[in-house]
């Protein structure tokens, strides 16, 4: 264990990030206190709808070194039950298994329930590792690449009147080099500083009901000089004579609203705020935002959400926060839990990881080898906890091309994902890579500048920086 000095060029150093390896972060979960439905929170603070429903809980599960298909596809039913969300190896899980797998197979049956009025419905999944395929009622509906972006498909078109059944299948082959893992271990048993693996699932699994035109998602950007966001409104099915209405709160009172007619999938808005409270440290203030898509005076679509008015600035040797410097004292969460793995075992553990470090004298964290459910992300804007966001880059064989696409598209939903998130004030996707991986990081620093030019990037966590013109370097002093 060391410490770590970050500089910007040229300057001098800027803070001081304490190792304080968080790796069994919570204790393990009172059985007496477990729900019918685990993780039973709404997965994605940021855009919450109505109707959703949480598929967490008991499947049919099956794994096998090959994949199968005809065989789990027609089964009359499965050797075994999980309890997702949990990954096989997790205690949680109802399994604990940790031997190596490649393939793993989850089957439920479910109906929609009877009071929505939505026209249409769409499956998704938090994260699964590490490349995943789905069907409904037999047909396939999908497939994603990558252990940690949350992924979505639409299903209206194969769902039939009463139950439904999804079956969820996974390739997980650790040992590959073609896949990054993280801190996940590619031998049998946890060795150094590698711990167990997670295979498939370990995010929420859920439906959700959304409109025949929807909000898809948005990008909102701060411009707190002007008392105002920026926000890019996304759409799904765009018809013609449909208005996107963002409206702010502060404490239950409305402070801002935009309208302008929908014009395609990207539609901008200036959202201008009557009063003005920074989001910081000291203050972590949000503002509640509601966004509306509507054709006259029907609702079409409506999601509810918040956002913190803040700026990350560089002046100089010094990281700005509003304008102002901020020593951050963070530490090395690498977010593994004795009985869920990569899986928190509830929502209060998330919060508690955050608020056992502020107790220690700690403003935030770097998020290490490991992209942190949105759950997470929402309780350190709550608590005004500053975060540093990482891929989870170690296990990749950089000598071999064949790891770039799938590591450069994963990066690009994550960073999208995480995009509104006060407590978010940089990026690090890389962590002690070697040199080959240099034209790769060079390609994901410029790509991340381009997604997100409110943030600092750091190219990579010690070892090879290669850019020449990195706005910030960092030494790992072991």
């Amino acid at each position: 264990m060391g410490s770590m000095r970050l500089s910007l060029q040229g300057g001098v150093v800027v803070f001081l990030l304490f190792l304080g390896l968080l790796v069994c972060t919570a204790p393990a979960a009172d059985k007496a206190e477990e729900t019918v439905i685990p993780r039973p929170e709404h997965p994605r603070p940021q855009m919450q709808r109505l109707e959703w429903l949480n598929l967490n809980g008991v499947w049919e599960f099956a794994e096998a070194d090959e994949a199968q298909d005809e065989r789990f596809l027609g089964a009359d039913s499965y050797p075994d039950e999980i309890t997702v969300p949990f990954c096989r190896e997790s205690l949680l899980s109802g399994l604990g298994r940790r031997g190596f797998v490649k393939h793993v197979w989850y089957r439920r049956r479910f109906s929609l329930p009877g009071e929505w009025r939505s026209p249409r419905a769409r499956l998704h999944i938090g994260a699964c590792d590490w490349r995943t395929r789905v069907w409904v009622n037999g047909r396939p509906v999908g497939e994603h690449t990558g252990g940690s972006a949350p992924f979505a498909f639409e299903i209206t078109e194969v769902l039939q009147p009463g139950e439904n059944v999804v079956v969820i299948h996974a390739f997980d082959d650790t040992r590959s080099g073609l896949q990054a893992l993280g801190k996940q271990s590619n031998r049998e048993d946890s060795f150094g500083i590698f711990y167990t693996r997670t295979t498939g699932i370990w995010q929420t699994v859920w439906l959700e009901g959304v409109g025949r035109s929807f909000l898809r998602g948005y990008c909102l950007t701060s411009d707190s000089e002007h008392s105002r966001v920026l926000l890019d409104v996304a759409l799904d099915g765009f018809r013609e004579g449909l208005t996107i209405t963002a409206t702010a709160f502060a404490d239950g009172k409305r402070v801002g609203r935009a309208e302008t007619a929908a014009g395609g999938q990207h539609n901008p808005l200036v959202l201008s705020l009557a009063k003005k409270r920074l989001w910081s440290v000291e203050d972590p203030f949000l503002y509640d935002l509601e966004l509306t898509l509507s054709r006259g005076k029907t609702v079409v679509d409506q999601v509810r959400s918040y956002f913190g008015l803040r700026t990350v600035s560089v002046e100089g040797p010094a990281i700005l926060i509003n304008g102002r410097r901020v020593f951050q004292r963070l530490v090395l969460d690498q977010g593994f839990y004795p009985d869920g793995i990569w899986t928190a075992p509830s929502d209060a553990a998330l919060k508690g990881d955050i608020e056992r470090s502020q107790a220690l004298g700690f403003n935030g964290a770097r998020l290490h080898q490991k992209v942190f459910e949105p759950r997470f992300l929402y309780w350190a804007d709550r608590l005004g906890y500053l975060v540093w966001g990482e891929f989870p880059s170690f296990g990749a064989d950089y000598g071999n091309p064949a790891v770039n696409l799938p590591i450069i598209n994963e990066w690009v939903e994550i960073v999208r994902r995480d995009y509104n998130h006060p407590s978010i004030i940089g990026w690090c996707p890389f962590n002690e890579t070697p040199r080959t991986a240099g034209p790769l990081q060079q390609g994901v620093v410029n790509l991340t500048r381009e997604l997100d030019p409110t943030r600092v990037v750091l190219e990579t966590s010690g070892w090879s920086h290669t850019l020449p013109d990195s706005q910030l370097l960092d030494a790992h002093d072991y």
